[in-house]
């Protein structure tokens, strides 16, 4: 018999993932396969399998698991791919990429962040993860290069100072926009002077620290 926890794990991906269209096989494994109530914090475990953003601290959240479902699928992460994500949070959705790809450089402003995920991510077996803490969210690692680059929160603007970090080939993730509803874009690097843009979905998430929209003021 399952337990309560498998039960909700199948729930989560069969009935909120899937049904959104979220069908790669790859990914759906992902949420099969990685626990996500490790990740979610203590106060927080009857929302770890919720179609809802879970408060972490500092006023910033987990993406709902469909949204992060959906972003895995457009971003298509390959095994041989090198991935840089912008907002470790609690370190799930980087433990997703690093399922999915061949290394992850993650970054986050908070310490505590960091360190939490960290010594999960080594507690789980994640090795070709490299955590790292600063303010990035105007960019990091500005003189190397990647196939994937993921906002994990939402932006005021694309980061068009990443676009050059991107490999031909390789796929820039933001949730962008000042208004209520945010819109989630990929920028594709066609060639060393072409980008391609798509807006793929709308939806609703915490900014990073630093990313919010600027306040104007008129006399």
């Amino acid at each position: 018999m399952p337990t309560d926890i498998e039960l909700a794990r199948f729930n989560m991906v069969e009935q909120q993932i899937r049904p959104w269209d979220v069908l790669d096989k790859r990914v759906l494994e992902v949420f099969f396969n990685v626990p996500r109530e490790r990740f979610v914090p203590d106060d927080q475990q009857s929302h770890a399998f919720a179609d809802v953003a879970v408060p972490i601290g500092h006023g910033q959240t987990m993406l709902p698991p469909v949204v992060e479902g959906r972003i895995l699928q457009h971003l298509q992460v390959q095994p041989s791919e090198r991935v840089l994500e912008i907002g470790t949070g609690t370190g799930f959705f980087t433990a997703a990429l690093a399922s999915l790809g061949n290394s992850v450089r993650s970054v986050d402003i908070f310490k505590d962040f960091t360190e939490r995920a960290g010594g999960l991510l080594a507690d789980l077996g994640f090795e070709r993860v490299v955590l790292e803490t600063g303010d990035a969210h105007d960019g990091w690692a500005a003189d190397e290069r990647f196939d994937v680059i993921v906002y994990t929160g939402a932006r005021a603007e694309m980061p068009e100072s990443n676009y050059r970090q991107l490999n031909i080939g390789g796929r820039l993730l933001a949730i962008t926009g000042t208004g209520p509803i945010q819109t989630v874009s990929m920028v594709t690097r066609e060639s060393e002077t072409q980008f391609r843009t798509d807006s793929l979905f709308e939806t609703r998430t915490a900014y990073l620290i630093g990313a919010e929209p600027q306040a104007t003021f008129s006399l």
